[in-house]
C-alpha cells in the first residue's frame, strides 16, 4: 500500500521536507492555503516566499554556525540552499538572494517533481490518521492554531516579528550615500561594495532617535503581548532600550569609510542591502518596525541620503506563533499525543529561514524512514542540524523556551580546545570540522531507499 506524506505549509520548512521525501520516492501532497487564504506578510502564492529579509545570513561555514548549517544542507541535497546559491546577490560574507526569482524557482522545482502535488486548500483541524508534517510557520492560520492549542492543552506561545522596509535605489541620494561592505569583506569588488551606507553625524543620530521614540506605533489587539524575539527587534523597541543601542547594533559605524567624505568618521551608519538582482530595490538592514506607515515615511526620510526615498514596501508587524516543542515533541519531531503528526520550521521554535528549512529537511527524512520502516539513527548533536533538533526536542528549558537561532552555544564542548574570546577562531573551526565529519558520517549511515 502506497503511503502519502501530507505537508501543511509551503514555506521554507514545508518545501524542504517535501523535496527530501519526494526524492526518496515518497508521494507528497503540499497543502498551501495561499493565495486563496492570504496572510498579512505574504505577497504571492509562491512556495518558499521570503516575507522578511532576503538574507540567509552568514555563509562562513568555518567560523559561523548558520554558515555551517548552509554547508550541511547542501551536503544533504537541500532544495532551499541549492536555489539560494542560484539566485545569490552580493552581500559581503552573507548569502542574500533575489527573493522573487528564488521563490519562483522553488515553486517550479516542487511542481515539476513527479512525486509532489500541491493542494491550495486551508487545513483547519489536526488530522487523525496518515502521515503529516505541520510546517505552517509563524503565520499559522487562526483555525489551525486553535486546533493545535486545543490538542496541546495550552495556549499557543507567540511573539511578534517585524518586517523591514524596502527602498527604490533610484530614489537614494548617492552624493551622500556610498557603497561598501563592512571591513571591505568579500572576495570580489562586487562583494566588497555590496552594501549601501547612509552616514549620520551625532546631531542627526540624536534627532533620528527622538523621531523614533515619538513616532506613532501599531496598536496591539486585546489580549496580545509584545514578546519580541531579540534577534528581530523593531528598531524603535531597540531605541527604547537606550539611546546608544542602535549605534552598537544595526547602525554601528565600524569598518566603514565614507567615500564621499573620508576625513570625517560617521557617528552612526544606516546600511541597505540589495534586494533583487537588478539592483533596483534595497532593504534597510535591521530596520524591522511597528511604526505606522505615515510615521515610517517621515522618520526614515530624516536619514541622510534617504530624504527623497520612495518605498517599494513599508515595514510591518505580525504575530509569530510557535509551540513549546520541548514538552510537546519527541526526538523524531512527532507530536507526543498524535505521533502521526510531525512539526517542522519556525512553529517549532527555531528562528530564521535557514533554521526553518533545516528542520524541514530533518522532518522529511524522519517521515521517510518511518513510512518505509527503516531505522534512522539520531542526528549527532555535534552537527548544526543535530544541535538545533536536540534543542527543540528536549535540550531547551521548557519553562523559558523561546525561539532560537543556531549558534555554537548549542553544541557540546570540545575536549582540549581553549575557551575565551581570544581563542574563539580556533574553537569555532574545531566545532565546524567536527560537525562536518559527523554530518557526512550520519548521511552515509542514513541513505534512504526509495519507497
Amino acid at each position: 500500500m502506497i503511503q502519502t506524506l501530507n505537508i501543511i505549509g509551503g514555506g521554507m520548512a514545508g518545501s524542504e521536507a517535501a523535496w527530501q521525501a519526494a526524492n526518496a520516492g515518497i508521494q507528497v501532497v503540499i497543502h498551501e492555503m495561499r493565495p486563496k487564504v492570504e496572510t498579512f506578510a505574504h505577497r504571492t502564492g509562491n512556495l518558499g516566499e521570503m516575507v522578511c529579509s532576503n538574507s540567509f545570513r552568514s555563509d562562513d561555514h568555518e567560523q559561523n554556525a548558520v554558515g555551517l548549517l548552509h554547508w550541511e544542507m547542501m551536503q544533504a541535497n537541500g532544495l532551499i540552499m541549492q536555489t539560494a546559491y542560484q539566485h545569490r546577490l552580493p552581500a559581503g560574507g552573507a548569502l542574500a538572494v533575489d527573493r522573487d526569482p528564488f521563490a519562483e524557482s522553488v515553486t517550479a522545482a516542487l511542481k515539476a517533481h513527479p512525486n509532489i502535488s500541491v493542494s491550495y486548500e486551508e487545513i483547519t483541524a489536526l488530522p487523525d490518521d496518515d502521515n503529516w508534517i505541520i510546517a505552517t510557520g509563524p503565520l499559522t492560520s487562526g483555525a489551525l492554531a486553535e486546533a493545535i492549542a486545543a490538542e496541546t492543552g495550552a495556549e499557543a506561545l507567540a511573539f511578534f516579528d517585524a518586517i523591514a522596509p524596502i527602498v527604490y535605489h533610484d530614489s537614494i541620494n548617492m552624493d551622500v550615500a556610498w557603497m561598501q561592505s563592512r571591513y571591505d569583506k568579500g572576495e570580489t569588488e562586487e562583494e566588497r561594495t555590496a552594501y549601501l551606507n547612509c552616514p549620520m553625524t551625532k546631531d542627526q543620530y540624536e534627532a533620528f532617535i527622538d523621531a523614533l521614540l515619538m513616532a506613532e506605533k501599531t496598536e496591539f489587539k486585546e489580549g496580545e503581548t509584545a514578546g519580541y524575539f531579540d534577534g528581530c527587534l523593531p528598531i524603535e523597541v531597540m531605541a527604547e532600550r537606550g539611546r546608544e543601542t542602535l549605534r552598537f547594533g544595526p547602525m554601528k559605524p565600524v569598518g566603514l569609510t565614507n567615500a564621499n567624505d573620508p576625513e570625517n568618521k560617521p557617528y552612526a551608519v544606516v546600511q541597505l542591502r540589495r534586494d533583487n538582482a537588478l539592483g533596483t530595490l534595497y532593504n534597510i538592514v535591521g530596520f524591522q518596525t511597528k511604526m505606522k506607515y505615515g510615521a515610517q515615511k517621515a522618520v526614515f526620510k530624516t536619514i541622510p541620503g534617504l530624504e527623497n526615498a520612495e518605498f517599494a514596501r513599508l515595514g510591518g508587524i505580525h504575530r509569530n506563533t510557535f509551540i513549546n516543542s520541548p514538552t510537546l515533541l519527541d526526538a523524531q519531531m512527532r507530536l507526543r499525543s498524535r505521533p502521526n503528526i510531525r512539526f517542522a520550521g519556525q512553529i517549532t521554535g527555531v528562528e530564521g529561514y535557514v533554521e526553518s528549512a533545516a528542520m524541514g529537511l530533518l522532518a522529511g527524512r524522519m517521515a521517510v524512514a518511518e513510512i518505509t520502516g527503516q531505522a534512522l539513527p539520531s542526528v549527532p548533536n555535534t552537527t548544526a542540524m543535530g544541535a538545533l533538533v536536540t534543542h527543540i526536542t528536549g535540550g531547551a528549558e521548557a519553562k523559558t523556551f523561546q525561539p532560537m537561532n543556531v549558534n555554537f552555544g548549542l553544541f557540546p564542548a570540545l575536549d582540549g580546545v581553549k575557551g575565551g574570546r581570544r581563542n574563539r577562531k580556533d574553537r569555532y573551526k574545531a566545532y565546524t570540522d567536527r560537525a562536518k565529519a559527523d554530518w557526512q558520517a550520519w548521511l552515509g549511515q542514513t541513505a534512504l531507499d526509495a519507497a
